[in-house]
Formats: structure tokens, C-alpha cells, sequence
């Protein structure tokens, strides 16, 4: 069986396509196609409140180029999500309605909420007791969510993102209102331990020393946010062979990871390879399943 996810967020589009592997009574995923294209739809929104015609001409591309992939791999079930950039857009569900008549491919755009649920189903599994503070940064909002001993406490999201922040588009206090939840959710007697998910810290997490095979430390995390902040945007691109639409927000991403981590008191953080994508796979598997 193979089962598809997509997720159309502010700054890029992916499309995962997973096996499913059973052994004995543990069911487990394995990636067979991955393809990520930078549609920056968050670049539109948050500076114009619309998608325009250029950006949904290329949605419209993409999603026939996925379904195409979709249909060689013969998947046997999929599901489209889109976040915060789509959500907010003037005209976000004119845009679904147009490429799911084109395509057939229906966007599900999803609240932060449902987002954060999604993302917590796959991350629950990543951690053990204890107090965590996951913090998922995508390119329009951030969730922060508290877990003590496996079970989700308190979760909160912010319109403060990577593609907000380069634009100057962040929320109105948005820094400090994620410093007074932290204040009120975290238990500051209890040590606390970052779980990190998203584009950036995964690509951040590939090039920094680790204290263990999935964490670094949170002063690691700051050597190299100010190692890449002292190359310029070509240098990035040229130099540390980023991708040109991670380069100019893969430091914005690191200023909110690393002042969550400060202000929650985390000298720790986790990078587990798991994101929303690994959240609809699972839910799409469950739904065949009780079928």
C-alpha cells in the first residue's frame, strides 16, 4: 500500500508518498518520493491579503505535476492540506475550489489547530516522559506545544513565521506573546526539552555538531544561526549550498527557535525527521484502515 500527503504551506509545497510496512503488529512508513517546489505563497498574502493570478498559475502546475507522480506511484489513498498562508488569503478557498475542478485534487485548508494536532500524532511518538516543548516554525505561524509524560497540556499558535518575519508581516506583539504563554504553560520546576520540526531546523540540524544522533544544544544552534547571518544572501546560496528560498529565511526561522528555547529554560532540542506531511500519511492510513 502507498499513501500520499500533501502540504501547500507559506513558502514551499511537498508532496511525500510513503509505503506501508507492517512487521508483525507494528505498522511503520517509509518514504518512496519526496519533492518540495518554493511556491512563497506567503510572500503574496501577507503583503497583498491575496494569492495572485501568477502564484495560483503555479499552484495549479504543481498540484497536476503531484497528481501525475501520485498516479505512477498508484497510491492508494491521499490528502491535501494547506496552512496559514492559504488560510489567511482573501481568496485562499476560490483558489482550492478552481484547481480541485482542474485536477481533482481537493486542499483541505486547516486551522492551526488542526495543524498542531496533525503534527503532534507523529511527534507523541518521538518523545518520552517528561515535560517537551515542540515548536514547529513554518513560513506564516509557529506552534508551540507542551507535552508532560506523553500527553499534550497546552498548545498555542501565533502568526509569527519565517516568511512573516522576512517580510516584516509578523503579528502585532507576536514575540511577546509566545514570552507570556511560555511564561504561564511551562513548569519551571521541571526540566524541559525542545522538540524542533519544520524545513529550517531540519536543515540546520544537518549542519551543526550533536550532542546526541537526534539533538544539539541550544548554544550550538546559536554558533551557527550567526555563522550563516555573516554570509550574505548569494553567499549562502554559493558558499553553504542552501536552496535560494532557504537562505533568506533560515535565520528568521532560527531567531524563533532559539528565543523559544531561552525563554522556556530548554538547553536541549530534539530534531526528529517528522512534520505535517508524516501527520497526514498517518492519518490517511487510518482512515483506510477503519474503512
Amino acid at each position: 500500500m502507498k499513501i500520499a500527503a500533501i502540504d501547500i504551506g507559506s513558502n514551499a509545497a511537498r508532496l511525500q508518498i510513503s509505503s506501508v510496512l507492517h512487521d508483525g503488529g507494528h505498522t511503520s512508513f517509509k518514504k518512496v518520493e519526496y519533492v518540495r517546489f518554493p511556491l512563497r505563497l506567503g510572500h503574496d498574502v501577507f503583503n497583498f491579503g491575496n494569492i495572485t493570478p501568477e502564484s495560483e498559475a503555479r499552484t495549479l502546475k504543481l498540484m497536476q505535476c503531484y497528481k501525475l507522480l501520485m498516479e505512477l506511484h498508484e497510491v492508494d489513498g491521499y490528502m491535501a492540506c494547506a496552512t496559514s498562508a492559504m488560510r489567511e488569503s482573501g481568496n485562499g478557498h476560490e483558489v482550492a475550489e478552481r484547481i480541485a475542478a482542474i485536477t481533482g485534487i481537493r486542499i483541505h485548508i486547516i486551522d492551526g489547530i488542526k495543524e498542531a494536532q496533525l503534527i503532534n500524532n507523529v511527534v507523541v511518538q518521538s518523545i518520552e516522559d517528561g515535560q517537551y516543548l515542540h515548536i514547529d516554525v513554518g513560513g506564516g505561524s509557529t506552534e508551540l506545544n507542551i507535552y508532560f509524560n506523553r500527553q499534550k497540556i497546552a498548545s498555542k499558535s501565533f502568526k509569527i513565521g519565517s516568511v512573516r518575519l522576512l517580510e516584516g508581516k509578523e503579528s502585532k506583539g507576536a514575540w511577546r506573546k509566545i514570552e507570556n504563554w511560555i511564561e504561564d504553560n511551562v513548569d519551571t520546576l521541571e526540566p524541559v526539552t525542545a522538540v524542533g520540526t519544520g524545513g529550517n531546523i531540519s536543515k540546520l540540524f544537518n549542519l551543526v555538531s550533536k550532542t546526541e544522533e537526534n539533538a544539539t544544544s541550544l548554544s550550538e544552534l546559536q554558533r551557527m544561526r550567526d555563522y550563516i547571518a555573516s554570509f550574505s544572501q548569494e553567499e549562502r546560496v554559493h558558499k553553504l549550498r542552501l536552496n535560494a528560498d532557504r537562505a533568506d529565511v533560515i535565520v528568521p526561522a532560527s531567531d524563533i527557535y532559539i528565543s523559544v528555547m531561552k525563554w522556556s529554560g530548554a538547553d536541549k532540542i530534539l530534531v526528529p525527521d517528522l512534520g505535517l506531511k508524516d501527520g497526514i500519511i498517518q492519518l490517511v492510513y487510518d482512515r483506510i484502515k477503519h474503512k
